[in-house]
């Protein structure tokens, strides 16, 4: 089995192969979301802790989470269910994915390390991989630099130099999601108000039909 190691906090991860039965079974019956001590699968693991984030089968079906089986199961999935895109409005769709639960069937154990151990892991804690991105969302960007709601988020957005086939560099910024400023603030009390003087205006209209047409 494959296990895909992750350690979020550096960006990094490596790719480890077990073959030995004995030093996979503290994963299986294990569920997605526990965490399981790695000290059994060797010495430089010892003191290591990862979560099971996820996984597949050698026919490449996913891990679907609260589907409490270990084996592969087939669903009816509907638009906003992971492991399912819709290529129609409104359409559902019969799909196999397995269970929760960890079991010898499967191929690939994706794992997220939350407790660091002894000793450096070569090419997975002793690495740096920074993001390229920084992040797009206002919610984000406020949490990853620590601001409060009143602080400016626009000054705090990751730039990048990019440089054109001609030559040029310039700076690339992303769209800040989710941001709300005074003038979408001044921008909804304006369709507020026109929303408000046109359901006035009808009712005028309607009153003034009635008392021009209205039955006698």
């Amino acid at each position: 089995m494959k296990l895909n190691l992750s350690f979020p906090v550096n960006g990094t991860n490596k790719v480890v192969e077990i073959e030995d039965e004995k030093k996979l079974a503290i994963f299986y019956d294990k569920r997605m979301s526990q965490e399981v001590p790695l000290d059994v699968l060797g010495e430089e693991f010892t003191g290591y802790v990862a979560k099971i984030t996820g996984g597949n089968d050698k026919q490449g079906f996913p891990m679907y989470q609260g589907v409490l089986v270990p084996h592969r199961v087939r669903l009816l999935m509907k638009p906003g269910n992971k492991c399912y895109t819709p290529r129609r409005e409104g359409e559902f769709k019969r799909k196999s994915v397995r269970g929760c639960i960890v079991s010898h069937d499967l191929s690939a154990l994706a794992l997220c390390i939350t407790k660091k151990g002894l000793a450096d892991l070569p090419g997975l804690t002793d690495a740096t991989n920074p993001r390229r991105l920084g992040p797009k969302r206002a919610s984000n960007i406020r949490k990853m630099f620590n601001l409060e709601k009143t602080d400016d988020v626009r000054k705090f957005v990751v730039r990048r130099s990019v440089t054109t086939k001609g030559g040029h560099t310039k700076s690339k910024a992303p769209k800040i999601q989710r941001l709300v400023t005074a003038q979408t603030i001044q921008r909804k009390r304006h369709l507020q108000k026109v929303k408000m003087a046109n359901w006035r205006r009808s009712i005028a209209e309607a009153k003034e039909y009635k008392t021009k047409y209205g039955r006698a």
